[in-house]
């Protein structure tokens, strides 16, 4: 069961640190607001790849193959990532005096799972990892052993979320208010290409 558990810490570092549309507006309402905002939008992405993890693992990730689920969540879930790149945009060319305050002010946990329940895609990722967990033990995942890997996962993703805000946190001490435009102005960019990369995936 300990391998199991590593496993799941090693896995849930590797999905939560590369480099993707949370990270992208947890550093753009980060570098604005410092460690409090960009924590939100991971602690709620969490919440929302904790939803997709038990669907997953209960193995009823192939409902979400059917185009009447899947095709209105992607829809939404690229609304939403071409919204926030918008939003970005704006804000780096326009910033307002009162941005820190206003980012702290929002709702970035449910953004955070909005965000990762706009991609149903996520739960093709879980419906693989009672695979992984078969192969480590050599027989059928039962439900102890998914119990740990989604434990183990759960557990590596939490500390990210400090982590990262942590991390941040820091960037957002060291850098100039241009700096924090220009930064701001690519977490817009980005977010609008991983809005048109959902929509490609869907068509």
């Amino acid at each position: 069961m300990s391998e199991v558990f590593l496993l799941a810490l090693w896995i849930g570092l590797l999905f939560n640190a590369a480099p993707g549309a949370v990270f992208s507006e947890s550093l753009r309402r980060g570098v604005r607001g410092g460690f409090g905002p960009a924590f939100a939008v991971q602690v709620g992405s969490l919440a929302g790849d904790a939803v997709w993890a038990l669907l997953g693992l209960a193995g009823v990730g192939a409902l979400f193959t059917v185009p009447a689920l899947r095709v209105p969540l992607t829809v939404a879930g690229c609304l939403l990532l071409a919204w926030l790149g918008v939003t970005g945009l704006r804000d780096a060319a326009f910033p307002r005096p009162d941005a820190p305050s206003r980012v702290s002010r929002r709702g970035g946990v449910t953004l955070g799972a909005a965000m990762s329940l706009g991609n149903p895609w996520n739960v093709v990722y879980w419906s693989g990892a009672a695979g992984a967990v078969s192969s480590v033990l050599g027989e059928d995942a039962g439900l102890a052993s998914l119990a740990a890997f989604f434990t183990g996962f759960m557990t590596s993703s939490l500390a990210w979320c400090f982590v990262c805000a942590g991390l941040i946190a820091l960037l957002r001490r060291a850098l100039p208010p241009l700096a924090v435009r220009l930064l701001e102005a690519a977490c817009g960019a980005a977010l609008l290409v991983f809005a048109a990369l959902l929509v490609a995936r869907l068509l």
